[in-house]
């Protein structure tokens, strides 16, 4: 397990994995937007299939993902998904078919009225003729059980069924890698249940940064990031603990009375 101080410098990269074509590589990457730096040297190897991404808001967790998916790019250092170079143009068109990412809010990701339309896109925009991919994405619903979704209005869904919407959409591509951003976030229990169910099906690597420690504490890696610096790299177990134990010695810092000089 990694502890090193916040402002200590990233390099977490597995020594014992040296083939950087595999898997998700940030190398020396330093990012930057307007004079606030996020990330300065940040250096990773990502390849188990689940890693948690943890830390307070604002600490970096959805600027990890916008680099590995290509919506930003650093101002040094590079970028590779499973052999893919984000900065180059020809290499980032192949993106889609690799990596696939679901934002925290799932309105800002759906385009389309309907769950079928919705999912059909998903096909076409890799190249899928449209009747084919129609055809696909209702037989994807029936394989579910869902086949009474296909005309559904999206909105006429709840917060967790456009949740769930999106990650089929993500699902029906078969990236090899998920980015899953904050999805817990705005989901009642019963909602949490199925996504987490969805999750431990998923035969893809999966990238979820979250704030409920509960959904990655069994994951084989959670990657805790505090203000764009490393605080923890290791097993979910012990560093959701480590994280954990930290923000209650915050809180009760925060709490204490001031007292005179």
């Amino acid at each position: 397990m990694t502890l090193p101080t916040p402002t200590s410098t990233i390099h977490a990269i597995d020594d014992a994995s040296s083939n950087l074509s595999t898997g998700l590589v940030l190398d020396a990457v330093t990012l930057k937007r307007g004079d606030q730096p996020i990330f300065n040297d940040l250096s990773l190897h990502l390849t188990q299939s689940r890693i948690g991404i943890i830390g307070d808001n604002g600490a970096g967790k959805s600027s990890l993902f916008r680099l590995i998916s290509a919506l930003e790019q650093p101002q040094s250092g590079r970028v590779t998904v499973h052999g893919l170079d984000t900065a180059r143009p020809e290499q980032r068109r192949q993106l889609p078919r690799q990596v696939g990412l679901m934002f925290q809010n799932p309105d800002d990701q759906i385009i389309f009225p309907t769950v079928l339309e919705e999912l059909a896109f998903s096909l076409t925009a890799l190249g899928e003729e449209r009747r084919a991919a129609r055809a696909q994405a209702l037989q994807f619903l029936q394989r579910r059980g869902l086949a009474s979704w296909a005309e559904r209005a999206i909105g006429e869904l709840s917060q967790g069924q456009r949740q769930q919407v999106c990650l089929m959409a993500l699902h029906i591509t078969q990236p090899t890698t998920l980015l899953l951003d904050e999805p817990y976030s705005s989901l009642d229990l019963p909602s949490q249940y199925r996504l987490s169910a969805q999750i431990k099906a998923s035969t893809q690597q999966i990238l979820l940064s979250t704030h409920l420690l509960e959904h990655v504490r069994d994951f084989e890696r959670v990657i805790w990031i505090d203000r764009g610096q490393l605080r923890g790299d290791g097993p979910g177990s012990e560093i959701c603990a480590a994280y954990a134990e930290d923000v209650r010695t915050r809180s009760l810092t925060a709490s204490e009375p001031a007292t005179d000089a």
